[in-house]
């Protein structure tokens, strides 16, 4: 029995799940350790509950100017308000060991691509999954292959992105992942102090283009 627990441990304490407050069409759920947006409504209750009812951790950072929105009755686990959705992915950011983002909306998807983005400039080397069910982001994956093709990311950046149909391969192929080389950059925990775009302190000036060309 030992020996069957060792084997089908996983090597990621926390995964952040990437998801939305709708519910969608399917169901997907997967009992992990969970970091996530801290709603309690849509796909983000569904998993979230279902990860907490099996004993697992659960860590949900919301916005405090979502709490009203996205919570529902009692929630689950640990509940972490921040300041705003750019504190929110750093703090998950921070929590997980991997990140899969499930079918969604804009949000999940400017989540995912934020973090691609962190990967392919240095900041982080965990890995990225996308559960693509019932082939959910084939027209995303097509797309990305377009930008490869037409030259505007490399090779190294197109497998920072790992697909799968079926949460259990995709979690293995996950701890496989070896990450592309990359230049060094502040990691996660620097990103806010330093006001780089990622945090997007409101009270940063960014420049424009007239700022540049008077």
């Amino acid at each position: 029995m030992e020996e069957e627990k060792k084997s089908t441990a996983s090597k990621f304490k926390t995964i952040c799940v990437l998801c939305g407050s709708s519910a969608g069409k399917k169901k997907v759920l997967k009992n992990i350790d969970l970091v996530y947006g801290g709603g309690s409504i849509g796909l983000m209750g569904l998993i979230s509950q279902t990860i907490f009812n099996g004993g697992r951790n659960v860590i949900g950072v919301i916005p405090k100017a979502l709490m009203g929105r996205e919570i529902a009755g009692v929630t689950v686990g640990e509940v972490k308000p921040v300041i705003n959705m750019h504190h929110r992915k750093e703090k998950m950011g921070n929590y997980a060991d991997a990140f899969i983002a499930l079918p969604g909306g804009y949000v999940t998807l400017e989540e995912l691509f934020e973090v691609i983005s962190w990967s392919q400039l240095g900041i982080h080397n965990k890995p990225i999954g996308l559960l693509n069910v019932d082939g959910y982001y084939n027209s995303l994956l097509s797309f990305i292959d377009k930008v490869l093709e037409e030259g505007f990311i490399n090779l190294d950046a197109r497998q920072i992105i790992i697909s799968c149909s079926n949460a259990k391969e995709l979690i293995e192929k996950l701890e496989e992942y070896s990450p592309h080389s990359s230049p060094k950059i502040p990691c996660l925990d620097t990103l806010i102090d330093l006001h780089l775009p990622v945090a997007m302190d409101d009270n940063v000036k960014h420049s424009t283009v007239s700022d540049i060309h008077p």
